[in-house]
């Protein structure tokens, strides 16, 4: 199990990085190594050493982006939280805001240079990038569900 919430940290680290919380990246690394796939809030808490309210406030946002899901838990009351099939493909397509919002960013650095200009090259060039990143990952994830079954 340390091994495990190792690798959850070291998710949490990756994820932290792009201006995810911790305890989502933590949270969501766990869910894709657990055992059982489905863990409770007490799990996650207990797994991970998170307060109930950071369980609470990381799962919310993990189930309102669709990258986790609550389960009913067969004979209780009671629900679970697992890993959607997905989760990857939806935290990439939930970046294109980001990257477009770059492209549009080095744009005006283009025109603010002159478009053509030497000095404007790193920029065109950077800008042409997100451009195209924004343009092609739709695509991407769509053949990835397609041939994944997703």
């Amino acid at each position: 199990m340390d091994e495990l919430r190792r690798y959850a940290e070291e998710f949490a680290l990756e994820f932290a990085r792009n201006g995810t919380p911790p305890a989502n990246g933590k949270l969501m690394g766990w869910l894709l190594v657990c055992d059982p796939p489905a863990q409770t809030s007490a799990q996650l808490g207990a797994a991970l050493g998170l307060s109930k309210g950071s369980v609470s406030t990381g799962m919310r946002m993990l189930v309102r982006t669709g990258i986790a899901r609550r389960v009913v838990l067969p004979g209780t009351r009671g629900h679970a939280y697992e890993i959607t099939p997905d989760a990857m493909a939806r935290a990439t397509s939930d970046a294109i805001p980001q990257w477009r919002s770059m492209a549009e960013l080095l744009d005006r650095g283009v025109d603010l240079l002159g478009p053509g200009t030497p000095r404007a090259r790193r920029l065109t060039y950077a800008r042409d990038f997100y451009q195209w990143i924004v343009a092609r990952i739709p695509e991407l994830v769509e053949e990835f569900k397609r041939e994944h079954g997703l």
